[in-house]
């Protein structure tokens, strides 16, 4: 029985949804008049407990008390809310505030921030997508060490109840009868079955439960690109996470099924796809396929380099699950010059030079990467602030909305394992911040407020690296009717 010498399973998220390797989920907007920066790291286990830390940018003694409480993004979750959580506010930073949330289910889910202050009382709703991607099991040398330990419960246990049928019924220095011994071993005996059924019953029971735990583990879609004619990508999408071995039990795992049906647009587009060049990373493309069906996406390449590609294709479903699906592909030259092939939103370079600080645009204009001098640590929230300078050392003034954004910037780990597509609002999608305010709240969606006038010469994101590591970025800015994009690498520490 070797389930019996395990204890339970954990399940642990490595955050495969809009992201690839990067868990936790940072937003940085404001709940009516307050500006806030709210980090949530999902539970390792669901049903779990998520962390929640809030820093408000208010100014200090303007915030009274602030709560939070999950939500579905879907169904009667809102209708059936529990009562709100108030966050502890810190006492060597008065200025943050954490909380601990549990999420019951796998899927889609909302925290809903409420903040009550000298202002009035406000609230916004962060998004969260909660799923486990692996099932750890314990290593063999703890389970052999519990499987003794259990062992000797079970040895003194049959003791137990041989002593209770037998000497335990006669008095000290007395010797049993043969009619006690007989009754001393058939009460051992059915002790002994009675022990051996209830552990072969558990141990069937929690093998069904093992398995249903593992068929439920969300797995990371692998995508299909394939060249369908010369300069064209053919994109078909995974959806290994659509299995289910009964509906009823489908949805006690979780709060909505995938499909692949039910895609929505997302900064007017149904995907996002990145190719990155590897591993030297210079070629970096953002493209927006058309849907010849429901798993298939095609895309006009531009003038790309060959070479080896990591394909990151980005989607969001109608329920708020965002969904990043991976692959690679081997790309012949495309003809043609570099921006010839571009169109629309399409944007990209076949040969950015990356840096640490300065980043060359085109027309002599550069970025700047604002950096703290202190080092980058690993699942820390920072804010990475850009200035885009002219030829001439100035702010530029130029800058124009890209997709309804100020800005999109691609953070990447060396070894493509990490992929974060993230905004000046974070690392949410749009699309799913749109839909967790709700059909009464759609307004306090970022991109229903933005202009076309032009932008401020400084863009910002917030995020954190989710390890330690080597990591480059893609910061992409519209200027001038053409996108620019400046490439940067960091190394993240413990």
């Amino acid at each position: 029985m070797r389930t019996f010498f395990r204890v339970f399973i954990f399940l642990l998220p490595l955050a495969a949804w809009a992201h690839l390797g990067s868990p936790d989920v940072y937003y940085d907007g404001n709940a009516g008049p307050y500006h806030l920066l709210v980090t949530i790291r999902p539970p390792a286990v669901v049903p779990g407990v998520a962390q929640i830390l809030v820093r408000s940018y208010s100014t200090a003694g303007e915030i009274d008390r602030i709560q939070i409480l999950p939500l579905t993004i879907e169904g009667e979750g809102e209708n059936l809310a529990p009562r709100p959580d108030a966050m502890v506010r810190s006492a060597d930073d008065p200025q943050l505030y954490t909380g601990n949330l549990w999420i019951m289910l796998r899927g889609s889910w909302k925290v809903r921030v409420q903040v009550e202050g000298k202002q009035g009382d406000s609230e916004i709703n962060v998004p969260v997508a909660a799923v486990s991607l692996t099932a750890a099991h314990m290593d063999r040398g703890t389970s052999l060490m519990l499987g003794g330990f259990g062992l000797l419960l079970v040895v003194g246990l049959v003791g137990i109840l041989r002593a209770a049928n037998g000497p335990a019924q006669v008095l000290p220095k007395q010797s049993m009868s043969p009619t006690l011994k007989r009754r001393s071993m058939v009460g051992m005996s059915i002790g002994a079955i009675f022990i051996l059924v209830v552990l072969v019953s558990g141990d069937l029971w929690w093998n069904t439960e093992a398995t249903a735990n593992e068929t439920m583990v969300y797995r990371v879609p692998e995508l299909q690109a394939q060249l369908k004619a010369p300069g064209v990508l053919k994109i078909t999408l995974e959806n290994p996470n659509s299995r289910s071995f009964g509906d009823n039990q489908w949805r006690n795992f979780w709060a909505q099924s995938v499909v692949l049906n039910d895609l929505v647009p997302d900064h007017g587009h149904l995907m996002h796809l990145f190719l990155v060049s590897m591993p030297d990373m210079k070629s970096f493309w953002h493209l927006h396929p058309d849907a010849t069906g429901a798993q298939e996406f095609v895309a006009k390449l531009p003038a790309v380099p060959p070479g080896r590609y990591r394909v990151y294709a980005d989607v969001v479903h109608s329920t708020g699950f965002p969904e990043t699906e991976v692959g690679t592909i081997d790309l012949p030259a495309v003809g043609g010059e570099p921006d010839a092939s571009l169109g629309g939103d399409d944007s990209g370079s076949p040969a950015l030079v990356a840096s640490d600080k300065i980043a060359a645009l085109s027309s002599g204009y550069r970025m700047i990467w604002e950096r703290d001098p202190s080092p980058l640590r690993a699942q820390q929230a920072v804010i990475f602030r850009f200035r885009i300078e002219d030829k001439d050392g100035r702010p530029a003034t130029d800058l124009e909305n890209y997709m309804g954004m100020a800005a999109h910037a691609v953070f990447l780990s060396d070894d493509g394992k990490v992929f974060a597509h993230v905004h000046p609002q974070g690392s949410v999608s749009m699309a799913a911040l749109a839909l967790a305010q709700g059909p009464t709240r759609g307004s306090a969606s970022p991109m229903g407020s933005m202009s076309m006038a032009p932008l401020p010469a400084e863009v910002s994101f917030p995020y954190g690296f989710p390890q330690p590591g080597d990591y480059h970025f893609f910061v992409q800015v519209k200027r001038a009717g053409h996108v620019e994009t400046g490439m940067f690498v960091a190394h993240a520490v413990e």
